[in-house]
């Protein structure tokens, strides 16, 4: 492959990879926890929250395959690993059957986590590294899954 020369420091690109591949891992891990639940919840609100947690989790695939490819347009690498994807996850797993509520409050707890993360590290990108289009994702990332979230608590009032 031809060197990267995109007006970024190769150290710079190689910290923001770093921080895109802990993204990365995050949202998959949330996809899986989402099909998860998707897979086994029941009770009355099951046909729609079903179909629900199926379209997010569509949404979080769209996202995931953005996020590899932001690494690969900086020059860098996108992880690819279940070992790697569980060493920069801020996602805590689920391992047991939950109700649809404790569900929900899971997604909601996560999505926020996510939110949190892009907030805390969406200036460092632009400010310290100068790179305004991984700003630019992650502005778009935490807007989206804030209206995740959002759409989320509603299910639990």
């Amino acid at each position: 492959m031809k060197k990267t020369n995109i007006g970024m420091l190769p150290e710079h690109r190689k910290e923001v990879a770093m921080l895109l591949n802990t993204v990365l891992a995050d949202e998959f891990a949330l996809y899986i926890k989402t099909k998860k639940y998707h897979w086994n919840m029941g009770g009355m609100e099951f046909i729609s929250l079903h179909k629900f947690l199926d379209e997010l989790a569509e949404q979080q695939l769209e996202l995931i395959d953005e996020i590899a490819e932001r690494n690969l347009h900086i020059g860098e690498y996108a992880i690819g690993s279940l070992s790697a994807f569980q060493k920069l996850t801020n996602m805590v797993e689920d391992d047991e059957a939950k109700d649809v509520k404790e569900m929900i409050a899971n997604l909601v707890n996560d999505h926020e986590t996510l939110i949190r993360y892009l907030r805390a590290h969406a200036d460092e990108v632009l400010d310290k590294y100068k790179d305004a289009g991984t700003n630019d994702y992650f502005i778009q990332w935490m807007e989206a899954h804030e209206k995740i979230a959002w759409m989320l608590r509603a299910h639990l009032s």
